[in-house]
């Protein structure tokens, strides 16, 4: 608001300037061609001008207080421009991020509303987590199946990737899954400006986190913190449940297949085959993440804390995990998802697969 103050004042002593600029010069073009007579007559050292006590008096005093007006302009206004310009500066940034939030809506909306319809897989404008109509064929029968896809939430896309992760899946896509490429260098339909507004509206509907360090001011964008306890609260009971009726055994094997919010939470959606479209296989037997049976977890890090580390910070790409494992960029990071407990839980039970 500050800033849009100061610039309509800035707009109006423009106005105000160029209309007396505009007065100034129509007057002394009228006066110029009044036509007196003679060169001696219309020779302006020659004319009969202010007498003494016009000069110092009236005329004086006007031009005096024109000059104080001037000076308490240039005297107040600077320093008010001074005072105001880092508010319209930032004015202007939020100005931008909100126009980037609402072209990427625009983006994000179903096909219907001339979108791209990000938000028909994706359950909508909040991004909860939806499905997306797709074919799987199967390994055995070579039958092609129609299945709906479980599409991931988005409210916590940057809760497990960064947005240089979430920028490359936009681009290139996810392999084997519904989610194709919609960057022009992953053969889709967006430039880079348009991935850009996508991913700050995005940043819009994330599910603001809890316990920011000093300084990140932001809830939705704060590094240190964590999704709120409550989701983590109702994590916990569902699984209890799942225990407690017998579906599963244990903790952490409910954690390891828990079916919340779309799957936003479930190792199983990537590491069980068939999970994703409601027909699981063996579980951990791998499918868009690697297989964890046959004691594969447990030869591939070392230590139980090795493991958690990397479940907490996630895949990045080109960095070394456990033994000689070299990141592929696909496995997101839990650690402001899930408590430390959760996790715990989850490694304990994978690594006896």
């Amino acid at each position: 608001m500050i800033a849009l103050t100061t610039t309509s004042i800035a707009w109006i002593l423009l106005v105000v300037v160029t209309a007396g600029f505009i007065v100034y010069a129509v007057l002394n073009i009228r006066s110029a061609r009044e036509e007196l007579g003679s060169e001696i007559e219309l020779a302006p050292n020659r004319k009969e001008y202010y007498d003494d006590e016009t000069l110092e008096g009236p005329r004086l005093e006007r031009v005096q207080l024109l000059g104080v007006l001037l000076l308490i302009i240039s005297v107040v206004g600077l320093p008010l421009y001074w005072v105001f310009e880092p508010a319209r500066q930032a004015g202007a940034v939020e100005a931008k991020e909100e126009i980037f939030v609402e072209w990427g809506q625009r983006l994000f909306a179903p096909t219907a509303e001339g979108g791209f319809n990000c938000a028909g897989c994706h359950g909508g404008y909040a991004g909860g987590g939806g499905e997306a109509a797709w074919n799987v064929t199967n390994s055995t029968t070579g039958e092609v199946q129609a299945v709906n896809w479980k599409a991931p939430a988005l409210n916590t896309i940057f809760s497990r990737f960064d947005e240089d992760e979430v920028r490359f899946i936009l681009v290139y896509g996810r392999p084997f899954s519904p989610m194709s490429p919609w960057g022009v260098e992953g053969g889709g339909p967006m430039n880079s400006q348009q991935i850009d507004t996508l991913i700050s509206y995005l940043w819009s509907i994330q599910v603001e986190r809890e316990d920011c360090g000093p300084g990140e001011d932001d809830p939705q964008k704060c590094a240190s913190g964590h999704i709120p306890s409550d989701i983590q609260d109702d994590i916990e009971t569902r699984a209890w449940q799942l225990v407690n009726d017998g579906t599963y055994a244990s903790y952490g094997e409910a954690l390891f297949n828990l079916d919340l919010n779309s799957g936003a939470y479930s190792c199983a959606r990537c590491h069980t085959p068939g999970w994703s479209w409601g027909d699981p296989g063996k579980t951990g037997q791998g499918a868009f993440g690697w297989n964890l049976t046959g004691g594969k977890a447990a030869s591939a890090f070392p230590t139980e804390d090795d493991m958690i580390t990397f479940i907490k910070n996630g895949s990045n790409y080109g960095a070394k995990y456990g033994i000689q494992g070299q990141g592929s960029g696909r496995m997101p990071g839990f650690g402001k998802m899930l408590t430390d407990e959760q996790i715990t839980a989850i490694v304990e039970y994978v690594r006896g697969l």
